[in-house]
């Protein structure tokens, strides 16, 4: 007999087939929304603009012990502002936004444009590079020279590389999610040091930096711990070193589709950010964001029982025909000129950022993206032969050789 899909778990489908586990189960459907079972929890799965507004309005659906334990281990940290809800969420998100300004955007992206700078200086001719890895150490060196985490040169390999590691294991069991962490544990009790050090004086970091900030600001009437300043830290430089996954999938878009090359070199800046944006939507990120329905309710005329895991399909959402017309088409110039809804274009969550879950960061990672795709399309290059296919079976995905070329 078999059961009824509401009542067979998916945990194992959703790991092997990735980012069209979820699309695939839609298709099924005559409404598109999908009732089944994830990690031995019920699970209702929606798509669209309008999915994502009920998603991201807390009446409907929480974050709170909605986010699970393996990813908060991982990729967000233990009390970070992902896991809250309500007035904690909006305090926090307040702290976020108080220091994460357009200015702070603009400063940081100028700080990872001059060290890709240095790094390309710093190539021999006919060196091969590999556009993933080399992009995560440039950033990780911009990024943390616009905070102000001192970091010596012999120090940013091994940075890198646990950044990187972090956001690599987030979704997969096995090695990848061990050396992640390993690596999250590693680095919240480095800056949980450095933090400390501000606090007792034997560091002074740059005025008004986010180090200090961190440090000094949140100290008073219960502020936050050592560890959790360090968590909320972390949480701003690795999302931003996360971009080199994007820079690497811009190396992709740009080999496939060279037109695109000598547009970005002439840019003002609208362009790249168009640019930016097509990349972001038609490259795989995460595959879907979870919540908990606080309530019984329903969407679309499909029961959504309280408690229930609530999944928010992204790429099926990124990727959505009646949204963006030709989905699979990779066409920056839908961009130009387009006022983005908040509930549009969602690869890094939806509606309002001081008061719904979306990545308060997001600004600085379209700058830093829009930045490097410029310079990158102003390099002189070639692509060597190598694996350039890109699985939708790992999360995140990426191109198998990292995208490797040779200056």
């Amino acid at each position: 007999m078999r059961l009824p899909r509401a009542l067979v778990d998916e945990s194992v489908p959703a790991l092997l087939t990735g980012y069209a586990w979820l699309p695939g189960l839609r298709a099924r459907t005559e409404s598109g929304v999908v009732h089944t079972r994830l990690l031995g929890q019920r699970a209702v799965a929606l798509c669209g603009p309008d999915a994502a507004r009920f998603f991201y309005d807390e009446h409907n659906v929480r974050r709170s012990g909605a986010v699970p334990l393996p990813v908060q281990k991982t990729l967000f940290g233990r009390n970070a502002v992902h896991t809250l809800d309500g007035a904690d969420h909006r305090a926090r998100k307040r702290r976020f936004l108080s220091y994460l300004t357009p200015e702070m955007s603009e400063n940081i992206a100028e700080h990872v444009a001059a060290a890709w700078d240095e790094a390309i200086a710093d190539q021999r001719p006919g060196q091969q590079v590999v556009l993933f890895d080399e992009a995560s150490r440039v950033i990780t060196r911009g990024t943390c020279r616009a905070v102000g985490i001192p970091l010596a040169e012999s120090e940013l390999p091994g940075l890198a590389r646990d950044l990187v590691a972090m956001v690599d294991g987030f979704a997969t069991p096995g090695p990848r999610h061990g050396r992640a962490r390993r690596a999250r544990r590693r680095r919240e009790s480095w800056l949980a040091r450095l933090v400390d050090r501000v606090r007792d004086g034997s560091l002074e970091p740059p005025e008004g930096s986010l180090l200090e900030t961190a440090a000094r600001s949140w100290v008073p009437n219960g502020g936050l711990t050592a560890r959790t300043a360090a968590v909320e830290l972390l949480n701003v430089i690795r999302p931003t070193v996360a971009v080199c996954w994007f820079i690497a999938h811009t190396g992709h878009a740009l080999h496939r589709w060279p037109r695109y090359r000598q547009r970005l070199r002439e840019d003002d800046g609208e362009f790249a950010e168009a640019f930016a944006h097509e990349v972001r939507r038609f490259y795989p990120f995460a595959p879907f964001i979870g919540g908990r329905a606080v309530r019984e309710s329903s969407w679309r005329g499909e029961r959504i029982p309280e408690g229930a895991m609530v999944l928010l399909d992204l790429w099926g959402h990124n990727h959505d025909p009646e949204l963006w017309g030709d989905p699979y088409v990779f066409r920056p110039e839908r961009f130009l000129g387009r006022e983005i809804g908040p509930f549009e274009l969602v690869p890094q969550g939806g509606g309002d950022p001081a008061t719904n879950h979306r990545c308060p960061g997001e600004p600085t990672a379209v700058a830093i993206l829009a930045t490097l795709a410029v310079r990158l399309a102003r390099l002189d290059y070639r692509v060597p032969e190598q694996d350039l296919t890109i699985s939708l079976r790992r999360v995140p995905a990426r191109p198998e050789s990292g995208f490797v070329l040779t200056t």
